[in-house]
């Protein structure tokens, strides 16, 4: 039965999928929550015990919101360290989310102050989630949800952590690994949603060579080796679509 008055179904209709969107990031980040609220914790103490009062935790969370950076900026403050040298570690640090802007679904998102917020927003976390749902499943608000989540579960977790800090010191141990441990489940989470097997053999494949060849810098190496490693299987599974066809 329809109502006489065709503007109230079109507003009910949109409530609706206003509340569908808000439940499915509700969803879609709660495993990412339990990751994120930890490790800003273990970040607004680690502020607290350099001696930064509690309310520079939101400032650091919102300025610069990146959380290895963020880790890395309170060396780099106490440190009285030069811009220039700041900007290349920032570069180096976040060089990643080049990457992740060429697949992230932000044609998605309407509105010119929501793309500046998804741009701004664009965390490792974010991208893993969206990157593995079905792409038709999100629409331009749910992405904003889940990036608005994200951003909500990192700064209560370093405010909660740094007012814990300040009030009640204590040295705790174990959340330094709350970090790994989220990048887990957000793997174990993407390949479950694509059952890709080539790309996480061939991110083993490069961890273990540059473990081998360049231990000290294990990371970077890595990275670029499963760079080079991902191009490589682009082209060639381009190459051979046309024969396929």
């Amino acid at each position: 039965m329809t109502s006489a008055f065709p503007g109230q179904d079109l507003d009910a209709s949109a409530a609706a999928s206003r509340w569908s969107d808000v439940r499915a990031a509700a969803r879609d980040t709660v495993s990412v929550g339990f990751g994120l609220f930890p490790l800003g914790m273990a970040f607004g103490l680690l502020l607290v015990t350099s001696g930064f009062d509690w309310w520079w935790a939101p400032i650091f969370s919102m300025m610069i919101y990146a959380g290895s950076l963020e880790f890395l900026a309170i060396g780099l403050v106490l440190a009285v360290t030069p811009l220039a040298s700041v900007a290349m570690t920032t570069l180096l640090v976040n060089f990643r989310h080049v990457f992740y802007a060429l697949s992230f679904p932000l044609h998605r998102v309407r509105g010119k102050v929501g793309r500046i917020y998804s741009m701004y927003a664009l965390i490792d976390e974010a991208y893993a989630v969206a990157a593995s749902r079905p792409p038709e499943s999100l629409s331009g608000r749910r992405v904003l949800l889940i990036q608005v989540l994200c951003q909500l579960y990192w700064v209560l977790g370093g405010v909660t952590g740094a007012l814990v800090g300040r009030f009640f010191p204590m040295q705790l141990t174990g959340l330094d690994f709350a970090l790994t441990a989220l990048f887990a489940v957000l793997a174990v989470d993407a390949f479950r949603a694509r059952r890709d097997v080539p790309g996480p053999v061939l991110a083993l494949l490069s961890a273990l060579v540059a473990l081998v060849v360049a231990r000290d810098q294990m990371l970077a190496v890595a990275m670029s080796l499963f760079v080079v490693a991902l191009l490589v299987r682009y082209l060639w599974r381009r190459r051979r679509r046309p024969a396929d066809a």
